[in-house]
């Protein structure tokens, strides 16, 4: 693989707009339209405003937050990171932080970056919460480039991609790898449907593999599923396959926390292959293969030693 090329940074205060700039200008009909339904959910715009770098039109405003919401398909909400960020705001006494939001034609407003956030205020009692609303509702979608109050761990991740991409067959035909920067990495959507089938699933052995083999789809996002349905279930067979060979190993008095790491090299048909895009049914077949023909008496106690590196992901 070619190294990649470092980008070039801007020269200083290059880009965008002046600080001048980012308050004058004539706002578009669609911002007035969504003032006007703001104010109207019983909202208040504190101001409107073009963003530094773009030069996009959004609102700052406060927000009624009954009528506040996750996008309905972000991660699971982490309990001990809402009770800490609600101690800190409280004992602050002050919400530092706006969400950035969109409106629905419900009147409801979905933040896909401000949900432990959100959950923290309403645990204290707050009425209303600020928030940067844009007049663009696929922004909706930009959750992993968005996110920025805690880091998300590789299940996470896959479970929001795959949520998403439900959410977005139902409502639109376009190809798979139209959506590449909303969901970042075709490898997760593969992952997301194991970890739905298994939340314990252990996505982090076979990552660095899915991230070389698996790509966007040109199918609609419907038929697209399907397929990817197909691949989840190739990899829970190579996982199950994997399991036993670590059994077997296990039997044989080996115990470290790299056995599957260890199986999963020792496997791996790209290990030495330069290839810049392996097939993915290919590569899973042959894996699959190779599992099962695993022979643990085969292994000595080195060679399990030499395979220990950084740990797998935790989920």
């Amino acid at each position: 693989m070619p190294p990649r090329k470092r980008k070039k940074q801007a020269d200083s205060a290059s880009r965008g707009l002046s600080a001048p700039e980012v308050a004058t200008g004539s706002a578009p009909a669609s911002l007035t339209a969504l003032r006007e339904a703001i104010e109207g959910d019983g909202g208040s715009v504190l101001a409107a405003y073009r963003d530094p770098l773009g030069g996009h039109w959004q609102l700052f405003a406060a927000l009624p937050i009954e009528r506040v919401e996750p996008t309905p398909f972000q991660r699971d909400l982490s309990e001990a990171h809402v009770t800490r960020l609600a101690r800190v705001v409280d004992g602050l006494g002050r919400f530092l932080d706006p969400i950035i939001a969109v409106r629905t034609p419900e009147g409801q407003y979905w933040t896909p970056n401000g949900n432990h956030r959100l959950s923290a205020m309403k645990r204290l009692g707050a009425r209303s919460v600020v928030a940067l609303v844009l007049p663009e509702r696929d922004v909706a979608y930009k959750i992993l480039a968005l996110n920025t109050e805690k880091a998300h761990n590789l299940r996470e991740k896959a479970l929001e991609v795959i949520r998403m991409a439900r959410d977005l067959a139902g409502r639109d035909g376009a190809p798979e790898r139209q959506y590449a920067l909303e969901f970042e990495e075709a490898a997760f959507l593969t992952l997301g449907i194991c970890y739905e089938k298994n939340g314990r699933f252990a996505g982090g052995a076979y990552h660095p593999l899915l991230k070389r083999v698996d790509e966007f789809l040109a199918e609609p996002l419907p038929g697209a599923l399907a397929i990817r349905e197909g691949r989840a279930a190739r990899l829970q067979e190579l996982e199950e396959a994997v399991s036993a060979a670590i059994l077997g190993l296990k039997e044989r008095g080996f115990e470290s926390p790299y056995l599957r790491a260890f199986v999963v090299a020792r496997i791996n048909p790209l290990r030495f292959s330069k290839a810049e895009k392996p097939s993915f049914d290919g590569t899973l077949e042959k894996m699959i293969t190779a599992a099962k023909k695993f022979k643990p008496e085969s292994v000595k106690a080195e060679q399990v030693a030499r395979a220990a590196g950084a740990p797998e992901e935790t989920s």
